[in-house]
């Protein structure tokens, strides 16, 4: 699973334990491990939800400051509006 540069330490240390995917179809799976960099995290739960559906909590632990930064690093692969339906992954760090 690719995190941005800036992201990947934070996801190894397990303060970022939440991403937002906009893909067409999942790209992980409930209990898979995937490599990021140095280390690995294995996916706790992946659920199809609107982005509105995001809230504060999850904000918080995507590492984002805002709603409108999650928005912008997620609609990498496209826009996204309060109701584009997007992938929401829990995960934590295994190593």
């Amino acid at each position: 699973m690719q995190f941005s540069r800036e992201l990947r330490n934070a996801v190894l240390s397990g303060e970022i334990t939440l991403t937002v995917r906009l893909w067409s179809r999942p790209k992980v799976k409930v209990g898979g491990r995937y490599r990021v960099e140095h280390g690995e995290i294995e996916i706790d739960a992946v659920e199809l939800v609107p982005f509105s559906a995001i809230d504060a909590e999850d904000l918080r632990r995507t590492g984002e400051p805002d709603r409108e930064a999650l928005r912008a690093r997620t609609a990498h692969a496209g826009p996204v509006d309060d109701d584009t339906l997007v992938y929401r992954i829990e995960f934590h760090p295994t190593s």
